[in-house]
């Protein structure tokens, strides 16, 4: 497994596996086959509702804690300053370990509240709870303003990213600043069949006797972006990682920008009501 290095020295696999709604009990065997399979990275979050189920597969796996990279995140009604140390307390106690290796704002949610939510995050990092700290959804304009505020730059952004949505501004944004790009719904989540029906996917999955999904992946991680493919199947779990016996070539990484069409399938992150 290919690792990126955190602005903080932390090291976090580039391939990971999503639990974005998996339900407990299926949550627990991907997390299980996963784990079995080579898979050292695991993300969830409190509102997925399944992290006593991914805590259990952890313990199970009878692996090595050190050699695991554990993500949650703090849902948008749990943010501020106390709020967000008690549910990151409850979050723990669920997953049943000592510490997270990365805790995540899950939503912006406004300037003052994301700062304090922040705050709260830096003092749980200070305490060793956490190993780094950063956010998800969030785009530059949100990014520039904890730069400025904040006592502990960002390590991670996680955002929706795939070759219809290629976020390469903000990418280089958070190159510029230090800050991991992750993606999450890599394969297009529920609009998977527009990805695996791409012609121009189709011949380069061809060209390298790979599958759809594992060119949409590797070409992520060509451009060093942390990726956490969600899958419940055992199939596909092992065919997400097994993406490290290839490589994509200039023409392949740039036929496959060719089809950015700047589209997100997930809300805005300015206009969320929830």
């Amino acid at each position: 497994m290919f690792n990126v290095k955190l602005n903080n020295g932390k090291e976090m696999p580039i391939v990971g596996l999503g639990t974005f709604r998996s339900k407990p009990d299926d949550a627990y065997n991907a997390v299980k086959t996963a784990l079995k399979n080579g898979y050292t990275h695991i993300d969830t979050a409190a509102i997925y509702r399944n992290e006593e189920a991914v805590g259990k597969a952890i313990f199970d796996s009878k692996l090595n804690r050190e050699d695991l990279f554990i993500t949650t995140k703090v849902w948008n009604t749990d943010q501020g300053y106390r709020n967000t140390i008690k549910a990151f307390n409850e979050s723990l106690k669920k997953l049943n370990l000592d510490y997270v290796d990365l805790y995540l704002i899950h939503w912006f949610k406004g300037y003052e509240l994301a700062l304090d939510t922040y705050k709260a995050l830096e003092y749980l990092y200070k305490q060793g709870k956490i190993k780094a700290i950063g956010v998800s959804n969030y785009n530059i304009h949100h990014l520039q303003y904890l730069l400025e505020h904040a006592e502990i730059k960002p390590m991670v952004n996680q955002v929706e990213t795939h070759v219809y949505l290629q976020n390469h501004p903000l990418q280089e944004f958070c190159i510029k600043n230090g800050i991991q790009l992750e993606a999450y719904a890599p394969l297009m989540s529920s609009n998977i069949q527009d990805l695996l029906e791409n012609e121009t996917m189709k011949k380069i999955a061809k060209k390298h006797k790979k599958s759809v999904a594992q060119i949409a992946i590797k070409w992520l991680t060509e451009r060093n972006i942390v990726v956490i493919p969600k899958s419940v199947t055992t199939s596909r779990i092992i065919q997400n990682i097994d993406i490290f016996n290839f490589s994509l070539d200039d023409d392949d990484m740039q036929e496959i920008r060719k089809l950015n069409q700047g589209r997100k399938f997930f809300p805005e992150f300015d206009n969320i009501d929830f």
